[in-house]
């Protein structure tokens, strides 16, 4: 949905980064997926067609912050 957010804070070598991954469009989602020492966070079409893709190696993530949209069920 679009909205959806997720951070990422990495340790760079005693730096710590942040990326961003957002649903850029209408009936987009991010979805996380953690495989093999990996974790993948992925910009998903309705369909389920990767758009964008970030890997990160999961013993370098410090925080992983998921913010999902609003849903806007008071209009």
């Amino acid at each position: 949905m679009k909205g959806d957010r997720v951070e990422i804070v990495i340790d760079a070598g005693g730096t710590p980064r942040t990326y961003e991954m957002v649903a850029t469009k209408a009936g987009r989602r991010v979805d996380i997926a953690n495989r093999r020492g990996l974790v993948e966070v992925s910009e998903v079409t309705r369909s389920g067609t990767a758009v964008r893709t970030a890997r990160f190696m999961a013993s370098r993530i410090l925080a992983l912050v998921e913010h999902p949209a609003a849903d806007r069920a008071d209009e």
